[in-house]
C-alpha cells in the first residue's frame, strides 16, 4: 500500500471542496465549512455527520466554536456572518460585510466575534444580538484572517497588503504592523501564551513574531506553494501548516525546524485545525477530503534541542528514564524521557575532542563516554560528576560497551585495537589483537563470558572474556560490519554491514544460521526485541533511514526469515499484505487500507513482487519467507 503513513487517520470524503474546518474546544466536534456554501457538523467519536447548518449562499471560508460550545460562528464569501444556535441550528442574522467575509474569531471569553473581509475591514460584533460594536480600518488591502489573543484584548489580521496589524480590542487603535512578507497572509495565530504569533503566506513562509520585540523570530520556509493553514498545538510547542503544495507540516516552535511532513491530499489544503481532546489535526481542501493526522505519532513532541553541534550518539538509560546524547560540541546532555528537558551537561574538564559514543552501565549509575581524543570517561549518572579517565588507547575511541553486571567495560578503536577494562579499579584487563580496521562496534554476551567485535575488515570477531583470546573469526560480509548484537538467550549472534546484507550467527559453532540479503542500503544498527512466542524479532536500520522488523523461526532444522514490516521516511510498508488476518490493526487503521483500497492505491502485483525480492534477497519464497540455511 504506497502513501498510508505514520500518524495518518481514516479520512471523510463531504462530496464538495472544503474551505474551513474547527474543532470545538473539547474536540467532540468537527465543522467543516463547505465551498457550496453549507456547514456540516461530524462527532469525532464515530466521525458520523450529526448536523447540517444551510444559510449561506456561497463558500463558507471560516467557522468557529465558542468556548461553550452552544454557539458557531461562520463566515462566508456571499458577504455575510451567521452566529448559529447549536441545540437548534437557527442563526442570528448580522449586518453584511461590503465584500467577501474570509475569516472568523471568537473571544476567548465568549462575549464577541471578529470577522474579516475583503472590504479591508475586521468586524467586532455582539454574538447575542448580531449587532456590530466596532469597525477596524487600517489595512490597504482586503483582511484575509483574523485571530484573538489569549485573554481577548488584542486582535491580530493578515492581509492581501502583505501586512500583519495587531489592535487593541477596547479601543479599536493599531497598536502595531508586522511586516516582512512578499505576498498576502491568509492565515494567523496566537501562541496559548500569547507571546508570539504566527503568520502563514502565498509567499509559501510562515514567520513567527515575537510580541515583545516585533521581530521575526524564526522563517519557516519549507513549503513549496502558498501557505494557506497555520495552528498552533495546545502546548504552543509545535506549529502545523497546510499549503497548495498539498502538504500538512509539522513544525517546532523552538528551533523552527520542520519535524515530520504529512502528504495524502492530492491538492492543495485550504485549511487546518487542532483537536484539544487528543491532538489530532484536521486537514481539508479542494479534493473533497477531511484527512485526520495523529500528529503524537511519526513526530516527536519533544524538543531534544540543546547541543551546538551534531549529535553522534544517543543511548537510553536501563530504567527508561532518561536519555544520553552525545555531540561533536564535545559534551554529553541527560534528557528526561518524559518532559524531553535537558536535565545536565556533562562538560567538566571534559573531552578535548569530538564524543563519538556512549553507553549507560545496566545498574544505570554510570554513562562512559568514548572520544577522539583517544579517551574513555567515566560520568555518575545523577550527578553528573566525572569519575575517572581510561587511557591507553593510541587512536580515537570509536566503541564503547558494558558487560551485563556493569563489572567491565570494553572499548575499540580506529587502529583496530580492543582493550577490556575493570570499572572500579579502571584498570586495564585486556589487549584484544586481531582486527585489521577500525573498530565499529563492540557487545558483550548476556551472560557475560564472550564480547563479540563488528570492524571495517569486513569481520566480526568473537572473544573469550576471561582470557582476551579470540575464539572465532566470522567472515561473510562482503563491506564493513557496522553494527553486532546478541540474542536475549545468547545463542544467536546479529551482525549488519555496508554490503547490504545481516547475517544471524550462532554462538557455540560460529555457523552462519540465516542471511536477509539485498537490503536497498547498507544497514546500520541491528538490535533484537524480546521474543514474544517461540519466535527470535530482529530490528535492523539503514543508512537510507529504512527500518525493518523481522521473525526468525526454525522449521524442519533450517532458519526462516519473515518480513513483518518496514518503515520508511513516515510511511508502513507492508507487502504483499492482505488485511483479513492481520493482527494489531485498530479499528482506524483498519478502516484507513480499505479507504485506500477502495480508491484504487493498490500496487501492480507484478512491481509487487519485485519490490519483496529487492528488500528481502532472491531466496524468498513465495509465502515471504527465505530459505537462509549456509
Amino acid at each position: 500500500m504506497r502513501g498510508v503513513q505514520f500518524g495518518e487517520l481514516p479520512h471523510l470524503s463531504v462530496g464538495s471542496s472544503v474551505a474551513s474546518c474547527a474543532f470545538s474546544p473539547d474536540g467532540n466536534l468537527l465543522a467543516i465549512g463547505l465551498v457550496q456554501g453549507s456547514i456540516k457538523v461530524y462527532s469525532t467519536t464515530m466521525w458520523e455527520n450529526v448536523g447540517t447548518l444551510k444559510g449561506h449562499g456561497n463558500a463558507v471560508r471560516g467557522v468557529v466554536y465558542s468556548q461553550d460550545e452552544r454557539m458557531l460562528v461562520s463566515g462566508s464569501k456571499d458577504g455575510t456572518v451567521r452566529i448559529w444556535d447549536m441545540n437548534s441550528g437557527d442563526y442570528q442574522p448580522t449586518t453584511d460585510h461590503d465584500d467577501e467575509v474570509n475569516c472568523v474569531a471568537y473571544s476567548p471569553n465568549d462575549d464577541q466575534v471578529a470577522s474579516a473581509s475583503s472590504d479591508k475591514t475586521v468586524r467586532l460584533w455582539n454574538p447575542f444580538t448580531g449587532a456590530c460594536c466596532q469597525v477596524l480600518s487600517g489595512h490597504e488591502g482586503g483582511v484575509l484572517c483574523v485571530a484573538y489573543s489569549p485573554k481577548g484584548d488584542q486582535i491580530v489580521s493578515g492581509s492581501t497588503d502583505f501586512t500583519v496589524r495587531l489592535w487593541n480590542v477596547l479601543t479599536g487603535d493599531c497598536t502595531y504592523t508586522f511586516e516582512g512578507h512578499i505576498d498576502e497572509i491568509w492565515s494567523i495565530a496566537f501562541s496559548p501564551r500569547g507571546n508570539q504569533i504566527a503568520s502563514a503566506s502565498w509567499d509559501k513562509t510562515i514567520r513567527l513574531w515575537d510580541m515583545v520585540s516585533g521581530k521575526c523570530s524564526h522563517l519557516l520556509e519549507e513549503h513549496t506553494n502558498k501557505v494557506s493553514g497555520v495552528v498552533y498545538s495546545l502546548e504552543g510547542d509545535q506549529i502545523f501548516s497546510g499549503s497548495s503544495d498539498g502538504t500538512v507540516r509539522v513544525w517546532d516552535v523552538q528551533s523552527g525546524t520542520c519535524r515530520h511532513r504529512m502528504t495524502g491530499h492530492g491538492r492543495e489544503v485550504n485549511c487546518i485545525a487542532y483537536s484539544p481532546k487528543d491532538g489530532q489535526v484536521a486537514s481539508v481542501g479542494t479534493d473533497e477530503k477531511v484527512r485526520l493526522w495523529d500528529v503524537s505519532v511519526g513526530g516527536s513532541r519533544h524538543n531534544s534541542g540543546g547541543h551546538s553541534q551534531g549529535v553522534l550518539g544517543i543511548e537510553c538509560s536501563p530504567k527508561g528514564d532518561l536519555i544520553a546524547s552525545c555531540s561533536l560540541d564535545r559534551t554529553i546532555r541527560l534528557w528526561d524521557v518524559k518532559t524531553g528537558t535537558c536535565l545536565r551537561t556533562l562538560i567538566f574538564e571534559g573531552h578535548t575532542s569530538m564524543v563519538l559514543c556512549i553507553a549507560y552501565s545496566p545498574k544505570g549509575d554510570q554513562v562512559a563516554s568514548a572520544s577522539h581524543d583517544m579517551t574513555v570517561r567515566l560520568w555518575n549518572a545523577t550527578t553528573g560528576e566525572h569519575q575517572g579517565t581510561l587511557n591507553g588507547h593510541t587512536d580515537e575511541v570509536t566503541s564503547v560497551a558494558y558487560s551485563s553486571d556493569s563489572e567491565q567495560i570494553a572499548t575499540g578503536d580506529k587502529g583496530g585495537i580492543i582493550m577490556s577494562w575493570d570499572v572500579e579499579t579502571m584498570a586495564l584487563v585486556h589487549t584484544l589483537k586481531g582486527h585489521k580496521g577500525y573498530v565499529r562496534d563492540v557487545v558483550f554476551s548476556v551472560q557475560g563470558d564472550q564480547l563479540a567485535s563488528a570492524s571495517g575488515d569486513w569481520t566480526v570477531r568473537l572473544w573469550n572474556v576471561m582470557t582476551g583470546g579470540c575464539c572465532s573469526v566470522l567472515t561473510g560480509h562482503g563491506n564493513v560490519v557496522e553494527s553486532v548484537a546478541y540474542s536475549h538467550n545468547g545463542d544467536l549472534l546479529a551482525s549488519g554491514s555496508r554490503d547490504k546484507t545481516v547475517l544471524v550467527w550462532d554462538v557455540k559453532t560460529g555457523q552462519c544460521r540465516a542471511a536477509i540479503q539485498n537490503l536497498q542500503r547498507g544497514v546500520l544498527c541491528v538490535a533484537w526485541i524480546p521474543p514474544m512466542d517461540d519466535a527470535y524479532y530482529l530490528v535492523t536500520g539503514c543508512e537510507d533511514g529504512v527500518i525493518l522488523k523481522w521473525r526468525i523461526t526454525k522449521e524442519e532444522g533450517q532458519s526462516q526469515v519473515t518480513l513483518c514490516w518496514i518503515a520508511t521516511r513516515g510511511s508502513l510498508t507492508a507487502t504483499k499484505a492482505l488485511i483479513e488476518g492481520v493482527r494489531g490493526l485498530s479499528s482506524a487503521n483498519e478502516r484507513l487500507l480499505k479507504q485506500r483500497i477502495d480508491e484504487g492505491e493498490s500496487v501492480n502485483p507484478t512491481r509487487k513482487a519485485s519490490t519483496m525480492r529487492s528488500i528481502m534477497g532472491p531466496e524468498m519464497s513465495s509465502n515471504r519467507k527465505m530459505l537462509t540455511e549456509r
